[in-house]
C-alpha cells in the first residue's frame, strides 16, 4: 500500500531548479505538482516557442524528480482533467490527495503572487511559502538600499552587491584596476570577425508538444522550430550552453556586446537568460565562471565586469525594482502616449531594414539580444509614441527570456520611459546616425539614414528630434539632455516646422513605413 500524501507542492514553469533544498531528499507523503495552463498561455500572447519552452522544460522536470524518486502529478495541457486554472486545478488535486499542507516557492511575478496569497489566506489546509532559492537579493532589497531616496540609481546598488558579495573585488573596499565600471570599453560594432561562435544548443523535436499546443486551441505567434527547438530545456543542457559561452563568446562579449549585425543573431551573447530565468542556472554559479574566467587572463577586466554588471547588478536591480512599484508600475505612461502597436510588429514587415532584421530574428528565434530591443525597436516605440503597455506586452509575449520580472521595468522604465525616469536617468532614444554607427542596419535600407525630410528620410531622424520638441516641458530640465536640447534651440523655425511636418507624416503612415 502507497504512502498517504499529506503535502501538496506547486512546481511552476520558471522554477526548474533541480538543487531547491525541496529535493534534497524524497519524502513520498510529498507531491509535486506541474501545470501547463490556458492559464498562463493565454494572459498576453506568447511566442511559440516560449510555450514549447516551459512546457518541455516542465516535462523534463517531472521526469528528473519521477527518476529520483520523488512522487510527481503532472497536467499536461490536453489533460481531460485539467482545469486550465491554477485555482481549480489547486482545489481538485489538494481533495484528491486528501492533502493537509499546500507549499508553495514565492513566484517571481506579482499577478502569480497574488493569486497564490489570496488563495493560502482562504485555506482550509495549512500553506506556506518557501524561497526560490535563486536570486541574490530579497525581494525587499533594492528598495530598503533606497529608501526615502528620489533616485535609485543602480550603479550605487551595483558597487554594494559588489562589495557585500567580494565580486571583481582587491579587498572589501576597492575594486580590481581602480574602477567600477569599464562600460565605455565595451561599445565597438562587429567588422564580422572574428566569427560569431557555432549554437551549442542541443535540438530536440517538440512536434508531438506543439501538436497538443495547437490542438488546445492556444494562440501563439512567431515560428515554433518545433522539429529543431533549440533552447536548454534542463540544467545539464544549460552547463554545455555556459561552458561553450565561457570559452568561445565571452572572450569577445565586452567588445561587441552593442554591436548590430545582419550577419548573425547572437553574435557574442551568452543564450543563457532563458536557462537563468527559468532558474537552471544559478546566477552565483554564472557570475564566479566569469570571475574565474578573468582571474585565468581568459578574459580583459572590460569584459568580465560588463557581463557579471548585467546579472549581479542590473538583473537583481530591476527585480527589487519590479517588487517595489507594483501593481501600480504596470500602469505608467509619462508621456501619455496612445499610438497603437504597428502591424508590422508581428511579421517584421517593414522597409526599415534595422527593425525587419531585429523584429525579424526575434518571430525566428524568440530572441534579440538587449540592443536589437532597446536602441532598435524600443527606440522607435518611444520616438512614435506608442502606448507603452501594448509595448510591454509585446515584449513579455515575445522573448523567451521575458517573465514580467525582469521583462516590465527594462520595457516601461528603461526602453520607454513610461515611469517618467525612476529607473533611466534619461530616455534611451537616438537618430539613425547610432544605429549606423553600431552596426550594418543602414546598408542598403530603403531609407536614408542622413536625410531628414522627404519620402525616403529615415524615420528615426524627424521622429527624434520631435520627440524631444513635443516633450520639451517634460524632459528639458534634464541635465544628461541639455547639449539636445541646444542643438534643437540652435535650429530656425523653418527647420523645426520641416521635421514636425515629416514627423507627423511618418507617424500618420505607420503602418506602412
Amino acid at each position: 500500500m502507497g504512502h498517504p500524501v499529506t503535502t501538496l507542492r506547486l512546481i511552476l514553469g520558471d522554477q526548474l531548479n533541480p538543487g531547491h533544498s525541496w529535493f534534497a531528499a524524497t519524502d513520498h507523503h510529498v507531491v509535486f505538482a506541474f501545470m501547463e495552463m490556458r492559464q498562463e498561455t493565454d494572459y498576453v500572447l506568447h511566442h511559440a516557442q516560449k510555450v514549447i519552452g516551459i512546457f518541455a522544460g516542465m516535462r523534463d522536470f517531472a521526469k528528473l524528480l519521477q527518476a529520483d524518486g520523488h512522487r510527481v502529478h503532472y497536467l499536461a495541457i490536453d489533460d481531460a482533467e485539467n482545469r486550465q486554472t491554477l485555482i481549480g486545478n489547486l482545489d481538485d488535486l489538494i481533495e484528491r490527495y486528501g492533502c493537509t499542507v499546500f507549499e508553495y516557492q514565492e513566484p517571481d511575478e506579482w499577478r502569480l503572487d497574488q493569486q497564490l496569497k489570496h488563495y493560502a489566506a482562504a485555506s482550509k489546509i495549512a500553506c506556506a511559502a518557501v524561497s526560490s532559492e535563486h536570486f541574490y537579493t530579497t525581494r525587499t532589497e533594492v528598495a530598503d538600499l533606497f529608501s526615502g531616496q528620489k533616485s535609485w540609481l543602480m550603479e550605487r546598488f551595483y558597487r554594494q552587491m559588489r562589495t557585500k558579495h567580494q565580486i571583481l573585488m582587491v579587498d572589501a573596499k576597492h575594486p580590481v584596476e581602480g574602477k567600477w565600471n569599464f562600460d565605455h570599453d565595451n561599445r565597438k560594432s562587429w567588422p564580422g570577425t572574428p566569427a560569431e561562435p557555432s549554437d551549442p544548443r542541443v535540438k530536440h523535436d517538440h512536434s508531438d508538444l506543439w501538436q497538443a499546443i495547437q490542438s488546445a486551441g492556444i494562440k501563439t505567434f512567431g515560428e515554433p522550430n518545433a522539429e529543431q527547438f533549440a533552447w536548454p530545456l534542463n540544467r545539464a543542457e544549460a552547463l554545455i550552453c555556459l561552458d561553450h559561452f565561457i570559452a568561445d563568446a565571452l572572450p569577445h562579449f565586452g567588445d561587441f556586446q552593442d554591436a548590430l549585425s545582419t550577419k548573425g543573431w547572437r553574435l557574442f551573447h551568452s543564450l543563457l537568460s532563458f536557462a537563468l530565468n527559468t532558474k537552471m542556472l544559478n546566477p552565483r554559479e554564472v557570475v564566479q565562471r566569469a570571475q574565474t574566467a578573468w582571474q585565468n587572463q581568459q578574459i580583459n577586466i572590460a569584459t568580465a565586469e560588463g557581463f557579471i554588471r548585467q546579472i549581479l547588478g542590473w538583473r537583481e536591480y530591476v527585480r527589487g525594482v519590479y517588487w517595489a512599484k507594483m501593481p501600480d508600475y504596470a500602469e505608467q505612461n509619462h508621456f501619455g502616449h496612445d499610438t497603437p502597436l504597428p502591424s508590422w510588429f508581428w511579421t517584421g514587415q517593414t522597409k526599415m531594414r534595422c527593425l525587419s532584421h531585429s523584429i525579424g530574428q526575434s518571430l525566428e528565434h524568440a530572441y534579440a539580444h538587449h540592443i536589437q530591443r532597446l536602441m532598435v525597436i524600443g527606440n522607435f516605440a518611444l520616438l512614435a509614441g506608442i502606448h507603452p503597455t501594448e509595448v510591454h506586452q509585446w515584449y513579455l509575449g515575445i522573448y523567451i527570456d521575458a517573465f514580467e520580472w525582469v521583462e516590465l521595468p527594462n520595457t516601461l522604465g528603461m526602453s520607454q520611459f513610461a515611469d517618467g525616469g525612476a529607473l533611466a536617468t534619461k530616455p534611451y532614444v537616438s537618430s539613425a546616425a547610432y544605429i549606423d554607427r553600431m552596426g550594418d542596419y543602414c546598408k542598403g535600407c530603403y531609407y536614408d539614414k542622413k536625410k531628414r525630410n522627404g519620402e525616403r528620410a529615415c524615420p528615426f531622424n524627424a521622429l527624434y528630434w520631435d520627440f524631444f520638441d513635443r516633450h520639451r516641458a517634460k524632459l528639458s530640465t534634464n541635465f544628461r539632455l541639455s547639449m539636445v536640447y541646444r542643438t534643437l534651440d540652435k535650429m530656425n523655425e523653418e527647420a523645426l516646422t520641416a521635421l514636425r511636418i515629416q514627423a507627423n507624416q511618418t507617424l500618420s503612415q505607420i503602418e506602412s513605413l
